[in-house]
């Protein structure tokens, strides 16, 4: 056991603003794992086999995540000669301004290459007290995880509960998912309605506690979750549910965004006779009564179908069985959005992933019993699944909140920091940059001392927000996690270790243990030192993804055969000379000029210093001369009015920090961006209004205020 305490998953509310302390206590003991992190010969199935992949998919698994589950590297640290300098002993590193002191701060022998202006130090104070504290530290178990990854990961393994010990690192072994005082009556409950190990089961609720709940009740009986994002259109939803046939849907009546009522079951309903319009009929619609939102008797209701939660599920025993499975069995599938349109449905196996994410989030939050941690995720996402419902393993007490964080004002979330004494908070560059807009009065006027840790996901955090997530957030005593990783890979990748490190303000650092991230040029040529290029992974890790559901094909297309012998990412990436890993954005989002490779991320970046630029969004758009030109979706700071001088001084701020050649050939005046309920940038949107393909917008449901379309297309010629 891990736990030394029954963690907590707390649930605030808009409209009652309390913690809900009727509402039951979670026990979140997840046990680890025997992995095998070899590609699977076979895709895991869910419910029914699937096809079995062809002899050549096989032999390509084989040589991509070799021999035995495990690549045993016999060489030494040789990938990280392209990151870090391997020496004997420390040296200190000046302070910087005067504040910090005696920190060992520099790799091994030598100062960084960089000016001491380009590096943000963790206060002696937290490095004294962090599990990975110096370089020196994290250059010992990064070597070993590379030079003996059956070993590190063992001794991970080790930590947790286990049905029986395993024989060897590379044999799979069972083990129990989940274990503790959770409310297990979902699980019974689903057992009784017929659901057995390998079966789907569809979860569409907003961030509820119920949420969670229904994931590890999946979970104990070997059900296969697939969690869709609440703010997804009836037909996005109905989609899934045909690829993935689950027997039970579970969702709830309402919720409420801001000062709307979202009808839930109504969306359900709609997608539920899609489904079935394509073969897929569902037996159970399981629905909880969110009644903060919305009264049953507002609910419409199919007989025989609907059932309301709080009507059986606590009618069950509270003890259940375990389920123990496989540790390549598949524990959830979650549907990622895909280059052809087709969403993709990554699935995740049970034991690597829950190793993993549990290991991550220990180093990269530099995790204490103490602490109390608050992800503004939504479940419906990767980072809900990792690092809300599974990475906090380690007994972590877990805030989940069900409303915006920025209503009823932008002060919203440091309330929320202040009231449940958070510790570690963990957030998107886009709510950074929202919060930013909106000004420091909303920080400053909480406290914020609880908080010891930062982080930040889902896209690059440009420097500026970097700095006021750091300085008027943190206090300028907070290390910010910038984590760099995907759904496919199942939890952190690139990853500063707070403590080990001196930061570089929109860098994501350096490799998590056992990662070996490589950058390689369009032929797949391996590039050293300070460069820019393609990012991929070299060898396997035990988070990484086994399929996309009933695609097996596609999944080797997309991600091994680009560039042979390497995971590619699909992420840009730079890497500085010190060995810093920069991630400027998909690859799709690299615009060519005139020859030249020009990353999005900088140029937005570049755009968002102007002290009147609150968000940019940057497109490729076809020039005749050029072959692409830059296109720059442009919001302002409150009060701040378009004009002509403006329009030249940001052109000329971007030509000062990148060059003419980046120089946007477009400033499109933005009164807001067209963004997900996740917060996510709908840069296919950007596109085709930029390119005037006005009639190909698609589907904007699942933005957070469609209206913000029509806005960008009338000032689309100022």
């Amino acid at each position: 056991m891990v736990s030394p305490r029954p963690p907590v998953l707390y649930s605030g509310y808009v409209g009652n603003g309390g913690v809900g302390a009727a509402r039951e206590a979670l026990a979140v003991q997840i046990s680890p794992v025997v992995f095998d992190v070899s590609l699977v010969k076979s895709p895991p199935t869910v419910a029914r086999p699937s096809a079995s992949v062809s002899a050549s998919a096989s032999r390509l698994c084989r040589r991509r995540f070799c021999r035995r589950g495990i690549r045993m590297a016999n060489q030494t640290l040789k990938t990280t000669k392209n990151h870090l300098r391997h020496v004997d002993s420390m040296s200190t590193l000046p302070s910087r301004a005067g504040k910090i002191t005696g920190l060992n701060a520099v790799i091994l022998g030598e100062a960084l290459a960089s000016e001491e202006d380009d590096l943000v130090f963790p206060n002696d104070e937290f490095v004294r007290q962090a599990l990975v504290p110096s370089p020196k530290k994290y250059l010992e178990m990064y070597k070993r995880s590379i030079e003996d990854p059956a070993g590190f990961w063992s001794d991970v393994a080790s930590q947790f509960y286990w049905k029986r010990r395993w024989a060897e690192s590379v044999v799979s072994e069972n083990f129990d998912v989940r274990n503790g005082s959770i409310k297990i009556e979902l699980a019974n409950y689903l057992k009784d309605k017929g659901v057995r190990k390998g079966d789907a089961i569809v979860i569409y609720l907003p961030m509820l506690m119920e949420l969670p709940i229904a994931m590890l009740a999946c979970a104990r009986i070997g059900a296969v979750h697939s969690v869709v994002f609440a703010g997804f259109s009836a037909d996005s939803l109905a989609q899934r549910i045909v690829d993935c046939k689950p027997k039970v849907v579970i969702t709830c009546n309402a919720v409420k965004r801001g000062s709307k009522v979202i009808p839930l079951k109504d969306i359900v309903d709609a997608s539920l006779i899609e489904s079935a319009k394509n073969g897929v009929s569902v037996d159970v619609c399981l629905t909880y009564e969110n009644e903060s939102a919305m009264k049953r008797e507002s609910t419409k209701w199919q007989v025989g179908r609907d059932v309301w939660w709080q009507d059986v599920v606590p009618k069950y025993p509270t003890t259940c069985e375990v389920e123990w499975v496989d540790a390549e069995d598949p524990l959830f599938l979650l549907y990622t959005s895909g280059s052809t349109g087709k969403p993709k449905g990554v699935l995740h196996t049970t034991g690597g992933y829950m190793v993993y994410t549990a290991t991550t989030f220990k180093y990269a939050f530099d995790y204490k019993p103490s602490d109390i941690y608050w992800c503004t995720a939504d479940c419906g996402w990767i980072t809900g699944h990792s690092y809300v419902t599974y990475g906090p393993l380690n007994g972590a007490t877990v805030v989940i909140f069900e409303g915006a964080p920025n209503y009823p004002d932008p002060g919203r979330s440091w309330d929320i920091v202040d009231k449940f004494k958070v510790t570690i908070f963990y957030t998107a560059p886009t709510l950074v940059r929202s919060l930013m807009r909106d000004g420091d009065e909303y920080v400053t006027r909480y406290s914020r001392k609880s908080l010891r840790v930062l982080g930040s996901v889902g896209e690059p955090i440009n420097p500026s927000a970097w700095r006021w997530f750091f300085n008027v957030v943190g206090d300028s005593r907070c290390p910010i996690s910038d984590t760099w990783w995907q759904t496919e890979t199942g939890g952190f990748m690139i990853t500063p270790l707070p403590g080990a490190w001196p930061q570089k303000p929109g860098s994501a650092t350096f490799p998590f243990f056992g990662v070996q991230p490589v950058i390689v040029d369009e032929k797949g040529a391996e590039i050293e030192g300070e460069c820019s290029g393609y990012l991929c992974v070299k060898s396997s890790w035990p988070g990484a993804f086994r399929t996309l559901y009933g695609d097996h094909e596609r999944y080797e297309t997309t991600y091994f055969k680009p560039f042979p012998g390497y995971y590619f990412s699909g992420d840009g990436c730079s890497r500085d000379k010190d060995g810093y890993y920069w991630l400027t954005g998909r690859v799709d989002d690299v615009i060519n000029v005139s020859g030249h490779r020009i990353g999005t991320a900088e140029v937005e970046s570049a755009l968002v210093s102007h002290p009147q630029c609150a968000e940019a969004a940057v497109v490729g758009v076809e020039h005749e001369v050029k072959g692409q030109g830059i296109y720059a979706f442009v919001t302002l700071v409150d009060g701040v009015p378009y004009s002509e001088e403006l329009r030249k001084s940001l052109i000329l701020t971007v030509r000062n920090q990148i060059g003419a050649f980046a120089a946007p050939d477009k400033i499109h005046w933005a009164p807001g961006l067209p963004k997900t309920r996740s917060g996510k940038i709908m840069r296919r949107i950007l596109r085709k209004i930029a390119s005037r393909q006005l009639d190909e917008l698609g589907d904007t449901s699942t933005l957070a205020d469609p209206s913000v379309v029509e806005q960008l297309i009338e000032l689309a010629d100022r």
